[in-house]
């Protein structure tokens, strides 16, 4: 992909890379601008219901997002012309390897029509190149949600043609492992990590040697409870409310994926809250929060043996990260495995931007989507019996 960052496009070394960062969500859309790692501004654009009442899909709401970015950037004060590469989150995607990528008619393809499901983080690849095509610049995606890095062992399930997938915090996860390592003067390709991302979703994932091999699934369902989702779940329970009468599919699929957890038991996602609960007294409160610092703690030992015990650090981030109360009942379960490194938060923005920084550096090499998944079944490898 050098051609692609070539002398026309490529960016003077002795000025710095003014890159615009775009994450949409369901309800609002991330942006941040920056001069290489220096940040000028971010803003997250709230979208109300009745803004997004009109749209049929979230495809269909491409423009309105693109509008409504393009106006916050220039209220700040600044022209999309003069920015040098537009960096999305991604969504939508076949299967890839991690890394930056090239958003191209068939990357932008794919996400318009949500090649892997649908999510609003696709109109981010497309609303960089409707940026820079307009104006002769560049889009890049950085580690997209549809990264795949997983060991063909941690696919494997007891019912044939079903396989566990990779949908992880790819974004937030790679970008704390990589500062993690720089932190230590340690190259990512070269250690061994856990990394726990606490926020509305858990993801806990390990991280060997650069590549992400194992880990809970936030989008079809396996891991820990966590704000919003219902996490593991005895599947004969699972069975009998989808056989109820009580719930359609639909009905069903949003209790478990996103108004389970803490919001089923407790009516709010406030951490903090509930932890407030705990303190009045409420040994109920106390339980459900206790069980999820366990749920979690044995997922890192789960990771822990993937990488057969050889962990340098669990690295704590994302949202719930802040709230020392939580983080230490975590802590206290897994101390004897590794180090125990908190990095509250999430620096996706940041991602975005360096993701981009490093390849027109020359620091990282640029990537070409080839709509093609990186792991498509045993079938396809030929391996069945």
């Amino acid at each position: 992909m050098a051609d692609l960052v070539d002398e026309e496009n490529a960016v003077s070394n002795n000025r710095k890379i003014r890159v615009l960062a775009i994450n949409p969500g369901s309800t609002s859309t991330k942006i941040a601008l920056f001069d290489d790692y220096d940040e000028l501004f971010r803003m997250t654009i709230r979208h109300s219901a009745d803004d997004l009442q009109g749209f049929g899909d979230i495809q269909d709401q491409l423009g309105y997002r693109a509008e409504t970015v393009e106006k916050a950037v220039a209220g700040k004060g600044y022209a999309l012309e003069d920015i040098d590469v537009f960096s999305g989150r991604g969504g939508g995607m076949q299967p890839v390897e991690g890394g930056v990528y090239a958003v191209s008619d068939l990357l932008a393809s794919h996400a318009s029509r949500g090649a892997a499901g649908q999510h609003p983080a696709q109109l981010a690849p497309q609303i960089a190149k409707q940026f820079a095509d307009r104006y002769g610049k560049l889009a890049f995606v950085v580690n997209p949600p549809d990264i795949d890095e997983f060991i063909d062992i941690a696919r494997v399930t007891g019912i044939r043609g079903i396989y566990r997938e990779s949908h992880v915090h790819a974004l937030n996860q790679k970008e704390i492992a990589k500062r993690f390592c720089e932190s230590r003067g340690r190259s990512y390709k070269d250690a061994n990590l856990i990394i726990c991302h606490l926020g509305g979703g858990i993801s806990i994932t390990a991280h060997e040697k650069g590549r992400m091999i194992d880990s809970n699934d936030i989008i079809d369902g396996s891991g820990p409870m966590s704000p919003t989702r219902a996490g593991d779940l005895p599947y004969m329970k699972v069975i009998e409310l989808a056989y109820s009468g009580s719930f359609s599919q639909k009905d069903l699929i949003d209790k478990l994926n996103h108004r389970g957890g803490l919001l089923d038991h407790f009516g709010t996602t406030d951490t903090a809250d509930i932890l407030r609960r705990i303190d009045s007294g409420g040994g109920y409160a106390k339980a459900i929060i206790d069980g999820m610092a366990y749920q979690c703690a044995k997922y890192v030992g789960a990771m822990s043996a993937a990488m057969k015990g050889m962990v340098e650090a669990v690295i704590l981030t994302g949202g719930i990260s802040f709230n020392g109360a939580f983080t230490e009942k975590l802590k206290d379960y897994v101390k004897w495995i590794a180090e125990v490194v908190i990095m509250p938060g999430d620096f996706e923005l940041e991602a975005l931007a360096c993701g981009a920084v490093r390849v027109l550096r020359g620091e990282e090499e640029l990537k070409e989507y080839t709509g093609i998944p990186v792991w498509n079944g045993f079938e396809a490898k030929g391996t069945m019996a």
